[in-house]
């Protein structure tokens, strides 16, 4: 616990002095003991720039948790603002790359059983430091049969120093779950669950090789996009070994020169979209950084650490969300937000219709390029508080993505309609899910179900029979 308690000292001070919690630009709607709390913590602090890059800085100083953190963050536009959720939205985890001697000792250990001068006969040879991160840093190495190869190697000691920090994070959440009531609402304990998720898998490579060979089966299904393969020989829980992708990240300001820019937005989009709804796996991560655009011409999508997962009924409530809103029957989609139970049953589904259909409607008809999707889902998010919706952590991996992705295809090709392109994926896992194959698939689902009770009643009844004989 004392451990715990000082980190998350250092993380408040560390936030202070950046000014980027109580900051001055809030200094009207804080009461009198807020406003003298956030005076000495501002004090001596770097006040440079607006109030979302300042906790940007802020974060990527503090480290892996809290970068995740604010990624998370960047898509809770209620929370936080349009502006500090795009300043939250390029966070970049880029810190200096540890030793060299470090990472072939790692190495050693992991295949030479920790015989550094067998390494090179093993592994090949080792090149610089192509990237380096926070939780791990990637290297090109030529294997002993020739090929290039991409090899990232986790940092000595994260896994504690992640555990710390998560600690420390879960007790802030407990901390403002007690003393602020208005923010149960955003579930900041299932938030920060949220976040241990997502990095629980971050810190085990096996998991990102797992996620990057399930998700490249998926990539040739659908033709849109490439992923580098998994080559197992060479990872383990701390490493992981993929193929090399000769080509441009989308960081780089000339990786799109003479290519087509309304393709590769669709692609990515389209790609995104049918691996959530289809295959309930989708990258949660879909940065500028992690797709490149191959010398071959083929867009590949890099770095598996962070993956959403849909059930099946979630996938169904999405969708149909979606066709509702494209189809512009807010009637519908608020009937499925009440379904789904993501409003309470107490509210008024026609209310909340006609709320949905005052943010919506001043869209349709207008340029891709002319609708700022930023403020509407701001308008979105003040309705859902309106009407008491509660934040579902399941789908936050899901929210950030969504909005990620539309900011970088929107970079690509400034008209890109997220809308219309969304229109026949939806509308054929609606046709599917609702004719007559989706519903031979629902009763068996319930079928299923009912023969899974049926086989535990026997238990149940001797359990209850011993049950009674005791109380006799």
């Amino acid at each position: 616990m004392p451990s715990r308690i000082f980190r998350l000292i250092n993380v408040v001070w560390t936030l202070g002095r950046y000014d980027a919690i109580l900051p001055r630009e809030f200094q009207s709607l804080l009461p009198p003991s807020a406003k003298f709390v956030g005076g000495v913590l501002r004090f001596g602090a770097k006040k440079d720039g607006a109030v979302g890059e300042r906790l940007s800085n802020a974060l990527e100083k503090l480290g892996a948790v809290w970068i995740k953190l604010g990624q998370i963050l960047s898509t809770r536009v209620d929370i936080i603002g349009i502006e500090p959720a795009k300043a939250l939205a390029g966070l970049k985890d880029k810190v200096a790359p540890f030793p060299d001697a470090q990472a072939k000792e790692i190495l050693a250990r992991e295949f030479c059983d920790g015989d550094i001068s067998k390494l090179h006969e093993f592994i090949g040879d080792i090149g610089p430091v192509i990237a380096a991160a926070s939780v791990a840093q990637v290297y090109k190495i030529k294997s002993k049969d020739g090929r290039d190869l991409a090899l990232k190697i986790l940092r000595p000691n994260i896994e504690k120093q992640i555990m710390r920090d998560l600690d420390a994070l879960a007790l802030g959440a407990k901390i403002i779950n007690f003393i602020s009531p208005k923010s149960r609402r955003l579930k900041p304990i299932e938030l920060v669950q949220t976040v241990r998720d997502a990095l629980s898998k971050e810190i085990d490579l096996r998991q990102e090789a797992g996620a990057c060979d399930a998700y490249g089966s998926i990539g040739e299904l659908n033709g849109l996009i490439a992923v580098p393969q998994v080559e197992w020989k060479y990872s383990t829980k701390n490493t992981l070994a993929t193929t090399w992708i000769d080509g441009k990240s989308l960081t780089s300001p000339d990786a799109l020169d003479g290519m087509d820019r309304k393709k590769i937005a669709h692609d990515i989009h389209t790609s995104f979209l049918i691996s959530a709804l289809e295959h309930g796996f989708f990258h949660a991560d879909l940065h500028e950084g992690n797709l490149i655009i191959g010398n071959d011409g083929k867009t590949y999508v890099v770095d598996f650490g962070i993956m959403g997962r849909l059930g099946q009924n979630e996938r169904r409530y999405l969708a149909e969300i979606l066709y509702r809103f494209i189809k512009r029957d807010y009637r519908g989609a608020a009937r499925v937000h009440f379904t789904a139970g993501y409003v309470p049953k107490n509210q008024n589904e026609g209310d909340f219709a006609i709320a949905m259909r005052a943010v919506c409607e001043p869209i349709w008809g207008r340029k891709a390029s002319e609708v700022s999707m930023g403020k509407v889902l701001l308008q979105l998010f003040d309705v859902t508080e309106q009407f008491g919706m509660q934040l579902r952590p399941e789908l936050v991996l899901l929210q950030k993505t969504m909005v990620q992705v539309e900011g970088v295809t929107r970079n690509i090709d400034n008209d890109h309609d997220i809308w219309k392109c969304a229109a026949p994926i939806v509308e054929a896992f609606m046709k599917r899910e609702l004719g007559p194959e989706g519903m031979a698939k629902r009763t068996k689902e319930h079928l299923e179900k009912l023969a899974e009770t049926l086989m535990k009643l026997p238990d149940l009844v001797d359990k209850l029979e011993k049950f009674l004989d005791k109380q006799s």
